[in-house]
C-alpha cells in the first residue's frame, strides 16, 4: 500500500494546476487580463506587501534622499512620469520613488510593444478591449473612458489586439505598485510599437485631441483625475546574453559602463527634463534610432518609442487644454549593477535575466507637473 502521505502530493498537485486552470478561463470569461510574468513582478497581496517592505527597509533612505534633493515631498503631484519596467529584484525601488506621486484616479498606460514586430503591428496605437489587469490585490478595472477616447480616434490610427497586450509586459510591471498606492485606481493601457516621428507626432496629436474632448465632457481635470504613466527601460548594454548582439559600443568593461552611463545622463539632461519641447523630444529619438531606418536601433533604448510617444501626447493636450506646460525632474537614475538586488527568492519571484558588468539595463525615473 502506498502511503498516505505519498500519493496526497500527487492529488494536491493536480487539484492546484486544475484550480489555476479554472481560474484562467473564468478570468478570460470576464474579461480579465492575466499576468505574463510571474517572475519578474508580484502577483500575489502577500508579495507585494513583502516586496514593499523589503524596498522600504533596503532603500526607503535613499529614496528619502533622492526625493529630498530633488524638493518633492508626498505632495507633489506628477501630470506625467517615467518608470522602469524591469525585475523588482533589480528595478524595485525604482516604481514607488516615481509612482506614489500619481495621485490621478485614472492613469493612461504608454507602453513598450516588445513583440509587436512578430505580431506584425507598426505605426498604430495598441489598445486592448479587456474589463480589467489581474493584479495583486484584485482585479484593476479599465477605465470607461477607453472608449470613449477610441471612439474619437481615426479607425486607421488605432488597432485593438488583446493578443499584443496579453504577451507584453511593459504594463503589469507598473500595475501593482500604482494599485499599492491607490487600491482604487482605473488604467488606460496604449501599447506604442514602432514608428516614424511623423507617424508618432499625427497620432500623439490624435490622441491628445481626443482626451482632450473626453476631458471636456467629462468634467475633468489633467493631474486631478487623469494622469499618464510611460513605461521604459533605459539602454541595454553589453557584449553578452543579448541574442548574439554586441550592444557594447563603449566597450564592454569598467570603462565601457561608465560612458555608457554618461551618454544616458546626456541623453536625459537633453531630451526629458525641463520642459516638454518638440525639439527635445525628436533630439531624444535622433539619440535613439538611425536616421534612416527608425526600425534600427542607435542606442538600444528600450522605450524608444513609447517615451517620445507619451511626451508628444502631453504637449499636444497642454495645448489643447491651455494648461501650465509640465516640466520634468530626473528624480534618480540607476543601473541593475550599481546596488544590491532586492531579495525576492523566497516570494516565489526571481529574475529573468542577468545582471552584471557585460550584461545590463538602466533605469531613469522622471516625473512632470
Amino acid at each position: 500500500m502506498i502511503p498516505p502521505s505519498t500519493c496526497s502530493f500527487p492529488r494536491l498537485a493536480i487539484l492546484t494546476l486544475f484550480l489555476l486552470l479554472v481560474s484562467s478561463v473564468v478570468a478570460q470569461r470576464a474579461g480579465i487580463r492575466r499576468p505574463v510574468d510571474t517572475i519578474g513582478f508580484a502577483q500575489y497581496d502577500w508579495q507585494m506587501d513583502s516586496v514593499m517592505a523589503r524596498i522600504n527597509r533596503q532603500f526607503g533612505k535613499q529614496i528619502s534622499q533622492a526625493l529630498s534633493q530633488k524638493r518633492i515631498s508626498k505632495k507633489s503631484i506628477w501630470k506625467i512620469a517615467i518608470c522602469p519596467h524591469d525585475d523588482y529584484a533589480y528595478a524595485g525601488w525604482m516604481y514607488p520613488l516615481v509612482l506614489e506621486n500619481v495621485k490621478a484616479p485614472t492613469v493612461i498606460l504608454i507602453g513598450v510593444a516588445h513583440k509587436a514586430r512578430q505580431f506584425g503591428i507598426e505605426g498604430q496605437m495598441v489598445f486592448d478591449s479587456h474589463q480589467a489587469w489581474q493584479a495583486p490585490y484584485g482585479p484593476v478595472r479599465v477605465s470607461v473612458l477607453r472608449d470613449k477616447i477610441t471612439n474619437q480616434l481615426p479607425r486607421n490610427e488605432y488597432i485593438i489586439s488583446d493578443s499584443l497586450q496579453d504577451v507584453e509586459h511593459s504594463l503589469e510591471a507598473l500595475i501593482p505598485f500604482l494599485q499599492y498606492f491607490n487600491p482604487r485606481v482605473e488604467i488606460i493601457p496604449i501599447l506604442i510599437p514602432a514608428m516614424s516621428m511623423e507617424r508618432m507626432e499625427g497620432l500623439a496629436g490624435s490622441l491628445a485631441w481626443a482626451i482632450s474632448k473626453v476631458m471636456d465632457s467629462e468634467d475633468l481635470e489633467w493631474m486631478k483625475d487623469i494622469a499618464f504613466v510611460i513605461s521604459n527601460d533605459a539602454v541595454h548594454y553589453g557584449c553578452e546574453n543579448w541574442g548574439g548582439y554586441d550592444m557594447a559600443p563603449y566597450g564592454c568593461g569598467q570603462e565601457g559602463y561608465e560612458k555608457a552611463v554618461s551618454h544616458e545622463k546626456e541623453i536625459i539632461d537633453n531630451c526629458l527634463t525641463g520642459g516638454i519641447v518638440k525639439m527635445n523630444i525628436k533630439r531624444f529619438q535622433q539619440y535613439t534610432v538611425q536616421d534612416t531606418n527608425f526600425r534600427i536601433y542607435k542606442w538600444t533604448w528600450c522605450g524608444r518609442f513609447s517615451v517620445p510617444f507619451g511626451l508628444l501626447t502631453a504637449f499636444y493636450l497642454q495645448q489643447h487644454t491651455k494648461t501650465y506646460p509640465p516640466s520634468g525632474t530626473l528624480i534618480d537614475y540607476s543601473t541593475s549593477i550599481d546596488h544590491p538586488i532586492l531579495p525576492v527568492e523566497d516570494l516565489g519571484m526571481g529574475i529573468t535575466a542577468p545582471a552584471n558588468i557585460k550584461h545590463w539595463v538602466g533605469y531613469a525615473a522622471i516625473g512632470y507637473r
